[in-house]
C-alpha cells in the first residue's frame, strides 16, 4: 500500500481549523501529515503555500500556536514538522527536537538544510527520536544519491523536478529512482506537481506520495466556508490515496 503524505499550512485560518482538518484527512486516507510552520521567505514553495505561509503570519501566527495544534494532532495522526531553518535555528534545534518528542512529532522536513549541516544535527535528532528527512533531486549524481541516502530515517524525499512547489513539471526520474532503490530499503516518496491529475503517474516507482499545493489552494480559498474547505481537501486526499493504489 502506498503512503499519502499531506502538507497543510499551521494555523490557517486559525489553530482549531487546523486540528479538525488534520484529523479528517487522516480519515481520508492520508498517512502522514506534514504541518508547515509559516515562514516570511518559503524558498521551495510555490504560489500557493507562499501565500498560506504569508496569511498565516499577518494573522500573528508564533511558535506557541505551532506547539498548541501539534499537542492535538500528533498523538492522532503521525505528524512532522515541515519548515525553513532561520526559525529552528532562531528558537534553538535542540529546543525545537525537545518540544518535537514532548508532543510525538517524528521528524522534520527542512529543505534549505544542506545534507553536510544535517549532518551535524543527527545526535541530536537520535537523542529525541527525530527524523530529518534527506532529500534527493533529479540535479544529483548517483555518487551524491548515494551518500544522501545511506543513513536516511523514515522516508526520502524525492523533489520530482528541479523548481518550486506546486510547478507541475515533468522530468524522467526512472534513474534516481533505481539509484535510491539500490542504495537503501528506506521508503522513497516523490513531492512537488503532485495532485489528483498527476499522482498515478508520479507514483510509478516509488513508495508514496507527497502533496502540497493541491490541498492549500482549497485551504486559502476564502469563498469556501470552514466546512467545505475540510470537505474538499479530503476528496482530494481520498481520490489521490485511490490512484495511487490502483
Amino acid at each position: 500500500m502506498k503512503k499519502l503524505v499531506g502538507y497543510i499550512t499551521a494555523s490557517y485560518p486559525e489553530n482549531s481549523f487546523t486540528v479538525d482538518l488534520a484529523l479528517n484527512m487522516k480519515e481520508a486516507g492520508v498517512d502522514i501529515l506534514e504541518l508547515g510552520i509559516p515562514f516570511s521567505d518559503p524558498v521551495a514553495d510555490g504560489p500557493v503555500i507562499e501565500k498560506a505561509n504569508l496569511l498565516a503570519l499577518q494573522k500573528g501566527f508564533k511558535l506557541k500556536d505551532l506547539f498548541e495544534v501539534s499537542s492535538k494532532i500528533a498523538p492522532n495522526i503521525d505528524t512532522l514538522w515541515m519548515g525553513y531553518l532561520n526559525p529552528f535555528y532562531h528558537y534553538g534545534m535542540e529546543n525545537f527536537m525537545q518540544k518535537a518528542k514532548e508532543f510525538g512529532i517524528s521528524g522534520e522536513i527542512i529543505p534549505d538544510l544542506p545534507f553536510e549541516e544535517a549532518l551535524a544535527y543527527q545526535k541530536l535528532a537520535a537523542k529525541y527520536e527525530q527524523a530529518l528527512i534527506a532529500f534527493v533531486a533529479p540535479t544529483h549524481t548517483k555518487e551524491r544519491i548515494a551518500q544522501i541516502v545511506k543513513d536516511a530515517k523514515k522516508f526520502i524525499y524525492m523533489v520530482a523536478y528541479a523548481g518550486i512547489t506546486g510547478s507541475g513539471k515533468s522530468e524522467d526520474l526512472t534513474e534516481i529512482i533505481k539509484t535510491v532503490k539500490e542504495n537503501t530499503k528506506t521508503p522513497l516518496f516523490i513531492g512537488f506537481g503532485v495532485d489528483e491529475k498527476t499522482c498515478k503517474e508520479k507514483a510509478i516507482g516509488v513508495d508514496g506520495v507527497i502533496v502540497g499545493s493541491a490541498f492549500v489552494k482549497h485551504l486559502i480559498d476564502d469563498s469556501l466556508s470552514y466546512n467545505e474547505k475540510i470537505n474538499k481537501i479530503c476528496l482530494i486526499a481520498k481520490e489521490i490515496k485511490g490512484k495511487i493504489n490502483e
